[in-house]
């Protein structure tokens, strides 16, 4: 995990194509081009330069969830006890990286507050949420509590 790391400057073509890459990934440079009027070898030279800059990690995809059986969206929030039933001392970084590996997780956010760690998840119904709160979710040893909100709506 970095602690520490240098800011690098964006101008405003590269904030462009941030903004196109991040609307859709798989944008052409000529798309790129017709939408920002920025010639296509700028946009594929600063698509590299932001890579090797490692400002752009990788490229990904947004899924219809419901198409996949996975209609349910919902956000748990956990509270972390940082010993183990067996008096072990555990940290929220090793109780993220566990319930990362579950395939109903989407995403695993360490945070601040009331709450050590904010869970995405995405399930067939609310029946597998259930399941998977009690049955996966709170048998980590170092989860103490949980919260969970459901998504009503994604904008």
């Amino acid at each position: 995990m970095e602690i520490f790391s240098i800011m690098v400057p964006l101008d405003e073509k590269d904030l462009q194509i941030i903004a196109l890459l991040k609307d859709n990934s798989r944008y052409t440079t000529r798309e790129m081009y017709q939408r920002s009027g920025i010639p296509q070898t700028t946009i594929y030279n600063r698509i590299k330069r932001l890579q090797e800059r490692g400002i752009i990690t990788r490229f990904t995809i947004e899924l219809d969830r419901k198409k996949i059986g996975k209609g349910l969206l919902a956000y748990i929030m956990c509270t972390v006890s940082y010993r183990t039933s067996k008096g072990k001392k555990i940290d929220q970084y090793e109780i993220a990286q566990l319930v990362r590996q579950f395939p109903e997780v989407e995403e695993v956010s360490i945070v601040t507050g009331e709450t050590d760690l904010i869970v995405r998840v995405a399930l067939e119904d609310v029946d597998a949420l259930n399941d998977f709160v009690i049955s996966k979710l709170r048998d980590i040893d170092g989860i103490e509590k949980t919260k969970t909100s459901v998504v009503l709506s994604l904008l």
